[in-house]
């Protein structure tokens, strides 16, 4: 496998107040004086609680993320948060695209705006993509994450796409407690990989990197993590207890044979 950085990121998804949310930041940056060598960690907060988690994690190993964003710069688009507001409350990464937003009517083509103004901006994108179990059942995962990851990444140049992160998160084992086979979760990213070998070239298919998204946890991210095309994860509940975050940050960089 080339050097490619593993990336371990938390999604808190809609947990802790601002409270809750210092008191989980203050916990991690105790947890993490340091982070093994060839990893690195990120926290995506709430909106709300972005500012909060990032004066708490400045002295610590720790990247900050935000979980959704808009495309437009500025203007009546109530709710929503720019990519230049995000920047300046100290997010230097964004998830795109996560299932839970598809599943509230966020489209591919939302999903590309986004990546391009994130990408435009000096934002990382973790590009999300997956099937449900009716698509896996049926045998086309292969084609839908396919298609997800052409329309995604459209207008995505060459100089840029390096700067993309693809995360692959089954939605059947999403907050369900299932999840897929190292095996599986392997071919599917093997599997993304090359759709990026041929939307861009074998060079960029090495460098970029692939996360897996479904409930990956402190018991199984180890054997998740030895896969050769799985260079991180998405962690969704296991990101909100310290004890099992740092546990998955341990297994990120640890010998496979």
């Amino acid at each position: 496998m080339p050097n490619r950085t593993l990336l371990i990121a938390g999604n808190w998804k809609m947990n802790n107040d601002v409270a809750e949310a210092a008191k989980l930041a203050d916990e991690l940056a105790q947890a993490l004086p340091e982070v093994p060598a060839g990893v690195e960690v990120l926290v995506c907060p709430p909106t709300i609680d972005i500012t909060t988690v990032h004066d708490r994690i400045q002295a610590a190993p720790i990247a900050l993320g935000a979980q959704n964003v808009y495309w437009e710069a500025k203007g009546a688009f109530t709710g929503e948060s720019s990519c230049d507001m995000l920047k300046s409350a100290g997010c230097t990464y964004c998830i795109i695209g996560h299932s839970e937003r598809r599943a509230m009517g966020e489209t591919d083509a939302d999903v590309n705006a986004k990546v391009l103004a994130a990408l435009e901006a000096g934002l990382v994108p973790i590009m999300c993509c997956g099937e449900t179990l009716e698509q896996r059942e049926a045998g086309i995962t292969d084609e839908w994450i396919a298609m997800q990851i052409k329309l995604g990444l459209n207008g995505v140049s060459e100089e840029k796409i390096r700067r993309v992160i693809i995360a692959y998160e089954p939605i059947w084992a999403i907050g369900t407690g299932r999840t897929a086979t190292p095996d599986q979760a392997q071919e599917v990213c093997e599997n993304i990989r090359a759709v990026v070998r041929k939307l861009y070239s074998s060079k960029n298919a090495r460098a970029i990197s692939i996360l897996y998204g479904g409930s990956m946890n402190d018991k199984n991210a180890f054997e998740l993590l030895a896969q050769p095309d799985i260079d991180g994860g998405l962690i969704g509940g296991a990101s909100l207890v310290p004890e099992k975050f740092v546990e998955i940050i341990n297994a990120a960089n640890q010998p496979t044979a």
